[in-house]
This record gives structure tokens, sequence and C-alpha cells, in this order.
């Protein structure tokens, strides 16, 4: 893209949008699979994917086949009516998990918030119990609303939000004994992601995520799972909480769900969904026919394409890669870490120069608290264009000076 080019569409955003986004200097054309094109029509891989959203890639051609027949037989009518669709979707995701039941809306923050309330909920209503609060890791993110921001474990984003909800207590990642110590009798849950996405890629181990789910069940607490980026297969599961063998009561989706359109959802056991009764929650747009047609070819194709097998697999040779470049280029990877097509690489010193130069040679990826690379990449990106990135990455790392990485 020309910088005139760039410079209009700055300054026609800078009047017409609040300034909430720190945009890349890159505007996207158009995108097929893992490609996008700028302007000018400069050809890049997304290793980003929306953000863990277009798992099946940009613009996929069954999906938009069924977008196109969805719309000439039905778009949208509420919540007041049954819908089939609905239906469809919920039993193809129930099918996934021990979960029982279905809520549909539209994002990740609207799941979290969901999960948030029929938690509380089924405390008040069915367990005839006065706990509220929710133990959430510092490191999470949960959302934007104002409350799934009380429950985020990054103190940056709710700068200037005060008061925010009370109900959340926040407590260190990984700390059986912290997070046990602030137990009350006022807590009712914990909530959790199994891969800590936002804060840098942080997976949890075995032995702490199982621990968590013994700490809910001698406490008598639910245990609630954000697999809002971590799900949809991406980890080299359907969700990342069955690498774990552990049941949560509640869990939350969103993002992959429909492949870039908004939906968001939450799985619940039998025992806790019963606290949901008419009236007590709703959505205008959740669970649109239109939507939900187009999620469950989403969940159709994942299972078909063994998905959840082809991260898994990517995943682990993309990851030894990476560890190789760190290994023949000491002190400029401190890490690298995920699971699946999850992965963060933390630089051993600020990243933005690294960034910047792995998109000027064509390669779309974010970079997280300053230091890691955050990948999340389609599910059906081909493993030339991973190898291409390694490639890149190592020749960027290679111009980096040795005692600039030790000064940090």
């Amino acid at each position: 893209m020309t910088s005139s080019s760039l410079a209009a569409i700055k300054t026609r955003e800078e009047s017409l949008l609040c300034h909430t986004y720190g945009r890349y200097p890159l505007s996207a054309a158009r995108a097929q699979g893992s490609r996008l094109w700028d302007l000018d029509g400069r050809e890049y891989v997304d290793l980003l994917s929306g953000i863990a959203v277009t798992s099946l890639g940009h613009c996929n051609e069954e999906l938009a086949l069924v977008m196109a027949e969805q719309a000439r037989k039905l778009v949208h009518v509420s919540n007041l009516f049954y819908q089939e669709e609905q239906l469809d979707l919920a039993q193809r995701l129930l099918d996934l998990s021990h979960c029982e039941k279905a809520f549909f809306c539209n994002s990740g923050a609207e799941a979290n918030e969901a999960m948030i309330k029929l938690a509380r909920r089924y405390m008040k209503r069915v367990r005839n119990s006065d706990a509220f609060e929710i133990l959430t890791l510092k490191g999470a993110f949960h959302g934007r609303t104002l409350a799934t921001l009380a429950a985020t474990g990054q103190p940056k984003y709710q700068d200037g939000f005060d008061p925010l909800p009370e109900g959340f207590v926040q407590v260190p990642w990984g700390d059986l004994a912290a997070l046990e110590a602030a137990v009350t009798p006022r807590t009712a849950a914990i909530m959790a992601e199994m891969v800590q996405g936002e804060s840098g890629i942080h997976p949890m181990s075995p032995d702490y995520a199982r621990g968590i789910e013994a700490l809910c069940r001698k406490h008598g607490l639910l245990l609630l799972v954000d697999e809002v980026q971590s799900g949809m297969y991406r980890t080299g599961r359907p969700w990342a909480f069955q690498h774990f063998d552990i049941r949560p009561d509640i869990v939350s989706c969103a993002k992959a769900l429909a492949n870039g359109l908004p939906m968001g959802a939450i799985m619940a056991t039998s025992e806790v969904a019963q606290a949901f009764t008419p009236g007590m929650h709703a959505t205008t747009f959740g669970g649109s026919a239109l939507v939900s047609a187009v999620a469950c070819k989403v969940l159709d194709i994942m299972r078909r394409d063994r998905l959840d097998e082809r991260a898994a697999r990517l995943g682990e040779a993309f990851m030894s890669r990476l560890r190789d470049v760190a290994t023949r280029l000491p002190g400029r990877i401190r890490e690298v870490r995920g699971l699946g097509l999850m992965i963060g690489v933390e630089l051993a010193f600020p990243g933005h120069e690294v960034w910047a130069a792995l998109l000027d040679r064509g390669f779309v990826l974010n970079l997280a608290h300053e230091r890691v690379l955050r990948l999340l990449p389609a599910l059906t990106i081909d493993e030339a264009d991973l190898n291409a990135f390694v490639a890149a990455l190592e020749d960027v790392l290679t111009a980096v000076p040795a005692e600039a990485c030790h000064a940090c």
C-alpha cells in the first residue's frame, strides 16, 4: 500500500471513529485462506486469523454457500420463536463435551457475562446460598464489559472505569495454595482460561488444572472455563480443558464458532443450567438462524477434516522448529510455549522492531505484552507457510546484536 493511500484511510478514520484501536499499518482489502492483500495488492501470510477467529481460513467457500442459502431462507426472527438451526447447532456443540445445555449470544464477552450470571443465579436460586464472588487468575482476559473487565486480571484494562462491579477476586496464576486461601463463604466459583491467550500464551500444567477442579469440588464451588480463544479445536482437542481430563460446570466459547460472523455460546451441565428460567437472561441477536447455520457448517468441517489432530501435529512441529531457532540464536528467544496452534514466542527483549520487520516481510501476527509474538494461524494453514515464518524469524533475529539482547 502506498503511504498516501494509508494516510488517506487513517485521516478518514480519525474523523469518523472513536480512537479505541492501535491499528497495524495495514488496510486489508481482501482475503482468502491464510492470505491477506492490501489495497495495492501486496500479499501477507496471516498468522493471526482475526485473533483466533477465522480458523477455517478467510472466505471459506463452503461457508459462503451456506451463508447465501440461509440468507434466502431465514436470517433473523428473534428468540421469541423456535428455530431449528439453533437446535442443530446446540446438538453439534454439546456432542463435543460432557455439557448438556447451551445458550447462544454474540461475542466472547457476552458469553462470559452469561457464564457469570448463570453461576451467581445457580448459587442463589438452586443452592439457596449467598455466595457470589468469583475467583479469577492474574493475567487473565475475560472481556471488555464492566463485569468481564472486573474479572480480568490485568489492571491496565481497568484504568479509568472505576467503580467496577464487585464480586471478583484475582489470585496469582499457578499458585493453588493462594487460590484455596482466597476461598471464603462468599465464594461461588473459580473462573479460568486453560491457556491464557492475551497475556502471552500461558498453558496450564495438568497438575494445576486438575488441582483447580479438585479445589472446586472440595469447597462446593462451580468451575467456569473460558474457552473463547482456546476452544474450537485450536489446541489439538475440541476444548483445551479436555487435555486435562476435567469437567467444568460451565464453558464459554466464541471467536472461531462462526468463522468471523459474531457468535458466542455457553455450555453447561443440566444441573447448573436449571438456574436460567424464562426471562432471566436473553439476547436479541444471539443464535440467529443465519449465524447458527454457518456455525453448524464450521463444526461439521472441523470434525470432518479432523482439525484437532491437524492442530496438534502442526503445532508440535512448529514449536519444535521455533525452539531450534532459539537454540541456534542464544539470548534472542526466552521461551516458546503453547498448545496446538496457539503459540507464543517470548523474546528476551522488547519485540516491536522484530514484529515490524516480520510484517514488512509479509507475516501478520500479534505482539503481546511487548515481548511475546502471539501466533494463532488458521487450522487449515499450509505447513509451508509456517516453515517460511520460522525462516523469516531466524533471519530477523540473526540481525539483532547479541549484546542488545543481553542488555535487556
